[in-house]
């Protein structure tokens, strides 16, 4: 069976599992404190212009998320986030049951706007008891978002110039950033993604490592004693090395942005299918991840010989399903659905 159910089917990249195993006899010190994980700090903080980042690795993105956004959130602050926005949706109450509440706003295809998140923000300090409410203590988006949509570098700046003005961090998920980076619908570079958020993280999970993310703090503005707060949650590998290889790899001659190319040119020929199949696109996504209407009797065909996944109901008789391209995806799965279809 054909699958484009997600950007994690398949394991690692042949050359990030050709490292782990030459480095896999070493004896190595553990907790992230190893050479391959020094050395892939470094050549992140090249790749993100970005001299002065710290990067520490953590093994995935839900646990990512809740340890960035817990560890920088005083007790009586929340994270402000997209309606649609992966913490408030797919994470099972990760976020809040860290006692941290995520504080929903309006989007428009995945995204937030600025001046939405400013109206929230002037009202909740207009509000005579907000001391009585969760304070809005960050902003949480992510890109691409959940609906495969991207932000321009305008809108970016836009939202950071918020957040600034309320002293809040711009915390962005990057679980995918790789493909979106590679997207010809992106206008931002890492550099300048970077250069504009307080912290992102760059996505190994779905980008070709077998786990493990890299999250980047730009602005000095790691947590104090940050290592102790990753293990308190869960999320600290005993062997960091397993993650620091693996980014080092990635981070070598450009293996990272030259598989997420990979995937945009075949998210891109899967669109051309789809359109020749006279399928209905759900809405217009430049990067990995493409959203297709489906009469549901056709859907539940093609689910015995096609993986993808169910994104929402549209009607009585339609679904949004979403089909995603990877670092693996081959022109042999492109030509089988093109047959199935």
């Amino acid at each position: 069976m054909v699958s484009f159910e997600s950007d994690y089917i398949a394991g690692a990249h042949p050359q990030v599992l050709k490292r782990l195993m030459e480095t896999n006899l070493e004896p190595l010190s553990g907790y992230g404190t190893d050479p391959y994980c020094e050395s892939a700090r470094e050549k992140i903080r090249a790749a993100c212009g970005c001299p002065q980042a710290e990067v520490e690795f953590l093994v995935g993105g839900t646990q990512t998320n809740a340890v960035v956004i817990s560890s920088m959130l005083k007790d009586y602050e929340g994270v402000v986030a997209a309606k649609t926005g992966h913490v408030s949706v797919h994470e099972a109450g990760a976020i809040e049951y860290t006692g941290h509440k995520v504080l929903e706003i309006p989007q428009e295809a995945g995204k937030i706007k600025a001046e939405t998140l400013r109206r929230y923000l002037k009202a909740y300090y207009a509000d005579e008891n907000f001391e009585h409410m969760v304070f809005p203590g960050m902003v949480y988006i992510s890109h691409p978002t959940e609906y495969g949509t991207l932000y321009s570098k305008r809108e970016l700046q836009d939202i950071a110039d918020v957040c600034h003005a309320y002293q809040i961090p711009l915390f962005v998920d990057g679980a995918r950033l790789g493909y979106g980076l590679m997207s010809p619908g992106a206008d931002i570079t890492l550099p300048e993604l970077a250069e504009i958020c307080d912290v992102f993280y760059i996505g190994g999970t779905k980008v070709g490592a077998l786990c493990g993310e890299a999250v980047v703090f730009t602005k000095c503005n790691k947590p104090k004693h940050f290592l102790t707060s990753v293990k308190k949650r869960g999320a600290l590998l005993a062997k960091g090395r397993l993650i620091g290889v693996q980014f080092d790899a990635l981070f070598t001659d450009d293996l990272y942005f030259k598989i997420s190319r990979h995937a945009i040119e075949k998210a891109e020929e899967m669109k051309k299918i789809f359109r020749s199949k006279n399928l209905d696109i759900y809405l217009e996504s430049p990067t990995n991840q493409q959203f297709i209407i489906l009469e549901n009797k056709r859907m539940e065909e093609l689910k015995k010989q096609i993986q993808f996944s169910f994104w929402e109901n549209l009607d009585d008789s339609h679904t949004v399903v979403r089909f995603v391209t990877s670092w693996s995806t081959t022109d042999e799965d492109l030509e089988a659905l093109r047959k199935l279809l």
